[in-house]
């Protein structure tokens, strides 16, 4: 076995270690909704229609578009739709 293989199965342990206790990353926290489930929230969106489209965008737009979402309160999504939608159609 490598060194470099060594030290991966080290951090597994002690991520799975750490993980049982409160407050630790990847511990579950009390009262907090569970965690969806990857595969399952990609065929929820899937389901819908929803495609994922990353793009990079300069730092100011993004700063305006999360102030739109917190004045409309709508999620980046839904503000991002709308705005295309509406971009395109002019």
């Amino acid at each position: 076995m490598k060194r470099t293989d060594l030290a991966k199965a080290d951090a597994k342990k002690i991520m799975n270690q750490m993980a049982g206790r409160p407050g630790a990353p990847g511990a579950a926290v009390p009262g907090a909704a569970p965690a969806l489930d990857r595969r399952a929230q990609r065929e929820r969106d899937r389901a819908l229609g929803l495609v994922p489209f990353a793009v990079k965008l300069n730092g100011e737009l993004v700063q305006q578009l999360q102030t739109l979402t917190k004045e409309r309160g709508v999620d980046m999504n839904e503000l991002v739709a709308e705005l295309l939608q509406t971009g395109l159609k002019g």
